[in-house]
């Protein structure tokens, strides 16, 4: 039987720790550089930057430093201070785990149109979120002459308690954003792309960082020994900020595109701005009545149990489960109807 406290398994233990952490650097690297044209748009100006992308960022490059120490404390070969180092790895690294759970949140705020209720108990339950995983340092490390910056200690019931207490926020989010797009919307007769994107998405995500967090969380509570107790810490961090990070870049892409009205502000869920627009594919208009610009609506045949555009006095505005939340008045407007039973022909501006 493996004797998992003696020093020699300890020292096989970390050469195994030393090869996944840089196969994990690898592999985050090659995410990192393949996205980083998404990055570009918004460093350039060429897209208009807008608060929520500031978790975004933080968790992607986070998660870039906090790999770069911990390949430093593995490859460094001069006596240094490794408690110091393994530190900043530590909260570079829980950072990212808080940050990837805050891109999510923001989602959830944003479909339920930012209820006070939904936002109050979800910044409480971002706090006490961070308060765990700023908790302290939770692991110690020291310098070993041959063997460079060894880990000697880990506080695994904190370490647990933080990873239990990340998959039971992750599942809140979950239920209230299935709640409103999933299970309020089944009714509707047709739920919009947008909807389908936003949950699937938030599903895959609870999944994926399910799994890598009960993994996390068997290491540290088995406590084999001091590197095998977190040596599923990093993976479950860069596989839930890889997919918090994806989500957040479909979502971008897809809102930036336009496909179909929805929402109160410009082609997007994340109702974080004031401004009302509406937009349809690569058209969008204000609610300023622009002067000389004709829409002229080649046909138009509303799918069964909907109301024709000719009967309509204003333009509803719809949230991100397809309520009306509001209806301005226009003079002339442009739909383009989710239903596969309608047809719609593109408008021709003169």
């Amino acid at each position: 039987m493996v004797d998992w406290q003696s020093p020699e398994e300890i020292a096989n233990d970390g050469n195994a720790f030393d090869k996944f952490m840089h196969v994990l650097l690898g592999l985050y690297i090659w995410e990192f550089v393949t996205s980083l044209p998404f990055d570009w748009q918004f460093i350039s100006r060429k897209r208009t930057f807008k608060w929520p992308l500031i978790f975004y960022f933080a968790g992607r490059y986070f998660l870039l430093f906090a790999l770069i120490g911990i390949a430093i404390a593995l490859n460094v070969t001069r006596p240094v201070n490794c408690q110091a180092l393994y530190t900043y790895n530590q909260i570079f690294g829980n950072a990212t785990i808080g940050l990837a759970s805050i891109n999510f949140s923001l989602r959830t705020m944003a479909v339920w149109s930012q209820k006070w209720y939904i936002v109050v108990g979800l910044v409480a339950v971002i706090l006490g979120h961070w308060s765990l995983l700023l908790h302290g340092v939770l692991l110690k490390a020291a310098w070993v002459p041959g063997q460079g910056c060894v880990i000697t200690s880990t506080s695994n019931r904190v370490l647990a308690i933080t990873f239990s207490y990340t998959m039971g926020f992750d599942a809140i989010v979950l239920v209230l954003t299935a709640w409103k797009l999933g299970i309020k919307s089944l009714h509707s007769r047709d739920r919009s792309r947008i909807v389908r994107l936003i949950f699937d998405d938030g599903l895959i995500y609870f999944i994926v960082a399910l799994v890598s967090n009960i993994i996390a969380t068997t290491f540290m509570v088995i406590n084999l020994n001091p590197v095998m107790s977190i040596i599923a810490n990093v993976p479950s961090a860069v596989a839930s900020t890889i997919v918090a990070c994806r989500a957040v870049r479909r979502l971008t892409n897809y809102t930036t595109e336009g496909a179909e009205v929805f929402g109160s502000t410009q082609a997007s869920t994340l109702a974080f701005s004031s401004r009302n627009w509406f937009s349809r594919g690569a058209v969008s208009m204000s609610e300023k009545k622009p002067d000389g610009v004709h829409v002229q609506m080649d046909t138009f045949q509303a799918a069964p149990g909907e109301v024709s555009p000719s009967d309509l006095t204003s333009y509803i505005h719809y949230d991100a489960a397809g309520r009306i939340v509001k209806a301005t008045e226009v003079n002339v407007y442009d739909i383009e109807v989710g239903s596969p039973d309608s047809e719609h022909k593109h408008s021709d501006l003169p």
